[in-house]
């Protein structure tokens, strides 16, 4: 009989694409859900700001219908300042799912900073958003609305460690999947946690230099320590 110790150790395949032509070609199946960070419009000097944001919620609409009808798609966004407004990348995310007819499931915020910070370009929260095709059984152990930290992160814009554990075992522990999927993995902090926590992982990123840094990206178990839950009111 095979043992816990015996069992595989979960996979992580990470692909050097283009994310929005990879997901056209390869649909998920059951089992898989998505969790990703959407690119920085400084990742596109060729669009301005209009232009940045209509690919944003296309993008978003888009990774929204590649999860399958029993997965969820989970976004990390930081809002940013661009020429003096505001550019609130929850709000488009939430945009994207109503087109879609999406049900927002929860909707959480991440500090990436000590509360009191002052900031004047990124700013110190971050958006932890959870949308699924259907409307979602309420949690049987739910996770903090407001993270006092996000965690470890592997570059300043990064999703850290303590954002992803709690989207992992999300999908992991409530929606069931066995899957993480991240079309825009970046230097794959969420595949790792995913790992770490006993999931497969499939990451997609355009970057080379950063699909390296997914392969070889390493978080402990002992850094993912469940915290306890919250009491109901």
């Amino acid at each position: 009989m095979m043992s816990a110790s015996d069992s595989p150790a979960p996979s992580r395949r990470v692909v050097q694409a283009d994310a929005l032509s990879f997901m056209d070609e390869h649909p998920l199946a059951d089992g898989a859900s998505v969790i990703t960070s959407l690119p920085d419009m400084s990742e596109f000097p060729e669009l301005d700001a209009a232009a940045w944001r209509a690919w944003f919620i296309e993008a978003a609409r888009r990774v929204i219908r590649w999860a399958p009808p029993r997965g969820v798609a989970i976004f990390y966004q930081s809002d940013v300042r661009h020429q003096g407004v505001w550019i609130d990348k929850g709000y488009l995310v939430l945009r994207a799912a109503e087109e879609e007819r999406a049900s927002l499931v929860w909707h959480k915020i991440v500090c990436r900073s000590p509360v009191g910070t002052a900031t004047f370009g990124r700013a110190t929260y971050s958006h932890l958003i959870c949308v699924a095709h259907e409307p979602r059984p309420t949690e049987r152990r739910p996770s903090p609305d407001v993270l006092p930290s996000a965690g470890a992160a592997a570059w300043s814009r990064g999703m850290g460690t303590e954002a992803c554990a709690v989207a992992c075992r999300y999908v992991k522990d409530e929606v069931g999947a066995t899957l993480v999927v991240n079309p825009f993995c970046g230097r794959g902090t969420v595949l790792a946690v995913a790992n770490a926590l006993g999931l497969d992982s499939l990451g997609v990123e355009k970057s080379g230099k950063r699909c390296r840094a997914a392969r070889a990206a390493k978080v402990t178990p002992e850094l993912l320590l469940r915290r306890p839950a919250p009491r109901m009111a």
